[in-house]
């Protein structure tokens, strides 16, 4: 995406939003019945750009196909060619705040054993025990196995074996949209990662 059909998908997320707050639509809660009313077609907990925009035109939101376009490119974080829930919630409620952006910082910082700007296998050796993960004991998975399979849950799309910072900020921002509450955030990345 080049900066105008950002700029573009900005203006337009704005307008999604502001739509959406004017109704109620402002917490996880209603977030969720909002998109589930968004995925009323076919119920596959996803969203195609016919369901996005029928959706949001039901929600007060009339877009053109082409603005539909630039939104679902913004918002299909994953390219899938779906917006999932996540995507969804990390699109309307934004990026991490100051407050939230600080702790998750932290948490970086502390598997950055190297301070590179990547969190590797080796970083996450560091920080996260595999030994007594139940599929290491039981011999289903090795422990580079069981690295490799934490990485991509926090957000290694292209499976490098690394998390860059951007991966890890999309991953909690993820997590951050479905936390309405600041200090309950910091409160669970600080049990987490004993921060």
């Amino acid at each position: 995406m080049n900066r105008q059909q950002q700029e573009a998908a900005n203006i337009l997320l704005k307008r999604v939003r502001d739509a959406l707050n004017a109704r109620g639509t402002k917490t996880i809660r209603s977030l969720g019945i909002c998109f589930r009313c968004l995925d009323s077609y076919d119920g596959n907990r996803k969203l195609d750009k016919n369901e996005l925009k029928v959706g949001l035109a039901e929600n007060g939101v009339q877009l053109s196909w082409n603005e539909v376009d630039i939104l679902f490119a913004a918002m299909d974080r994953d390219r899938s060619g779906t917006i999932d829930f996540d995507e969804f919630l990390v699109s309307i409620r934004g990026q991490l705040n100051p407050t939230r952006k600080a702790i998750v910082d932290q948490a970086f910082k502390k598997f950055d054993k190297t301070g590179d700007g990547k969190i590797t296998i080796d970083d996450v050796r560091g920080v996260y025990n595999t030994k007594l993960h139940p599929k290491v004991k039981n011999g289903q998975m090795t422990e580079n196995q069981v690295l490799d399979e934490f990485l991509v849950n926090f957000g290694d799309i292209d499976k490098n074996g690394q998390l860059t910072y951007q991966e890890w900020l999309d991953y909690y921002a993820a997590v951050s949209a479905s936390v309405d509450n600041d200090e309950h955030f910091v409160l669970l990345m600080k049990m987490a990662w004993k921060l």
